[in-house]
């Protein structure tokens, strides 16, 4: 059976918004109270391949591709329409500032996702300008 982020209480939601704000004291709440996989999405919409690995070799598969389909990768994408995954594809698709799947958790007063939505949106954001940032390109 796959997960979904609408298996949640909203408290526990909360909390992995704010672990997406990089508070750790809410990571660490959702690690050691039975929600590790909500952990590990959050560090892996960072960017964080340790977490994305532990996603996809603890049972969360439709999690780690959650996290790329935010990063608009056509294979996850694909993915989550492929095994009827239409929440968690349509949140990505809102994260990427799709108008007509932001509209659809508007019209549904989906309130806690929009909230989720605008962080990973902001998170997308200043990816986007770290990665166009010369002082901030790694050098190999």
């Amino acid at each position: 059976m796959l997960h979904c982020l609408t298996d949640y209480e909203p408290k526990i939601l909360l909390a992995f918004g704010e672990s997406l704000k990089r508070q750790t004291k809410f990571a660490d709440f959702l690690l050691h109270n039975g929600f590790p996989e909500l952990a590990a999405l959050s560090a892996a919409i960072h960017s964080d391949t340790d977490a994305l690995h532990w996603l996809l070799n603890n049972g969360y598969p439709e999690f780690a591709v959650l996290s790329n389909a935010i990063d608009n990768e056509p294979v996850a994408i694909e993915w989550l329409k492929r095994y009827h995954c239409d929440f968690l594809s349509t949140f990505a698709a809102a994260c990427r500032k799709d108008d007509a799947a932001i509209k659809w958790f508007a019209d549904n007063d989906l309130r806690i996702f929009i909230l989720l939505i605008r962080t990973i949106h902001d998170i997308l954001l200043h990816q986007s300008w770290d990665s166009s940032d010369i002082h901030k390109i790694r050098r190999s």
